[in-house]
């Protein structure tokens, strides 16, 4: 059995479900559509009250068909247990706040999702907490940045415009030597090509909007980990600050749960093919995407991760007018920010820092589940229509 079949096998196996007489036997976990729950007699509801994340009392503590789906996810991860927000920025604020207090120090990757830097450099400072982004593919910059006063090392591997990576069992071990807590975002590979935790990883964090849904139809977000770094979070944080997932959206994401192994293979074949097309244009200087030998950090994507997602990047040396226009002429891909679903999406932006030298623009692909043959002739078309285009 080859890594992957076996990788499928073992996700079957997680996702299997007995049948369940709680539920009269029903194939689909009912949405249970309800702010509380009753109770018999006071001493029930005492005994329910105190272990609101085990007993269902209020929705807002938790909800049926919202602990089904953290289960799964847990599980997904090798974890002991998750717990579920409305969002992937629910979640990973709630993460993040979970692990500092005032007079604390975050170290974050300088190429995290951007709302992530703008909560650690910006938001915390008015609590009296400061951070450092450092070049997360260097260990060697990861351990200069570390101060005593460092609580939290915060990855996102791969990263998702340049798709850089960190060395997640080196960055693990760095952390723990030195107490501190590690939190990575797997939002780009899913549990199904990377465990962060199986690495050493304290916290692992997704925005479950992107593939785990795969819909483009939920906004979510889970914490994953152990159960007293997550149960301090559902405790404190999840109560608190009231970013719940509710049922219905719950529901719609372990649906979507039953088709991830088939959908990520479809994204991971998809994207190399595009990628592959992409590397012979002439517009292209450099692509950006950890599954290909030309990436800088091949080798150790290829010994943390099973496999890779549909999303990545290419770098141009045309001028970023000339890049949107050829965007505005695909007929294929939608113009849009997220990514995940069925549907091929492009954004352009001027070149980022860490570009090849010659790039004038970036342009982010996610390759969704239509026929690759129609995406990659729809390219050659847009860029047939725009190639004589003054700059």
């Amino acid at each position: 059995m080859n890594k992957k079949a076996d990788l499928a096998w073992q996700y079957s196996a997680v996702t299997h479900d007995p049948v369940d007489v709680r539920h009269h036997g029903a194939i689909n976990v009912p949405i249970y559509q309800t702010s509380l729950f009753a109770f018999e007699t006071y001493d029930e509801f005492r005994q329910a009250a105190q272990h609101p994340q085990q007993a269902h009392v209020y929705s807002r503590g938790s909800n049926p068909t919202v602990s089904y789906l953290e289960e799964k996810l847990a599980a997904l991860e090798g974890a002991e247990t998750a717990k579920c927000f409305a969002s992937g920025m629910a979640a990973i604020s709630a993460a993040i706040l979970s692990t500092v207090r005032t007079g604390d120090h975050i170290v974050c990757v300088s190429q995290a999702y951007g709302p992530t830097r703008m909560f650690v450099t910006q938001y915390l400072q008015r609590f009296g907490i400061d951070a450092t982004l450092v070049d997360g593919s260097s260990l060697d910059d990861i351990r200069a940045a570390l101060r005593p006063e460092t609580k939290l090392l915060y990855l996102e591997s791969p990263t998702s415009m340049l798709f850089q990576l960190q060395d997640l069992a080196a960055c693990a071990a760095l952390a723990r030597s030195r107490g501190i807590v590690t939190i990575a975002d797997n939002s780009w590979a899913t549990p199904f090509f990377q465990r962060p935790l199986e690495l050493g990883i304290d916290l692992v964090v997704h925005s479950v909007t992107k593939y785990i849904s795969g819909q483009s139809d939920s906004v979510a977000g889970v914490v994953i980990g152990s159960k007293p770094l997550v149960g301090r979070i559902a405790e404190d944080e999840y109560m608190l600050l009231g970013g719940i997932m509710t049922a219905h959206t719950a529901a719609q994401i372990t649906r979507s749960l039953r088709t991830l192994p088939l959908r990520m293979e479809r994204h991971e074949r998809s994207a190399l093919a595009a990628a592959a097309h992409l590397a012979g244009q002439p517009y292209v200087a450099k692509i950006n995407h950890p599954a290909l030998p030309s990436h800088p950090q091949h080798a150790l994507g290829l010994r943390q991760m099973n496999g890779s997602s549909g999303l990545f990047s290419f770098e141009s040396a045309e001028s970023p007018e000339k890049m949107r226009e050829w965007a505005n002429r695909l007929n294929y891909f939608k113009i849009g920010v997220s990514w995940g679903g069925f549907e091929s999406l492009v954004t352009v932006n001027p070149a980022f820092p860490g570009c090849a030298p010659e790039a004038r623009s970036l342009i982010r692909l996610h390759i969704g589940l239509e026929n690759v043959d129609d995406l990659t002739q729809d390219m050659d078309q847009a860029w047939a229509g725009v190639k004589d285009m003054q700059p």
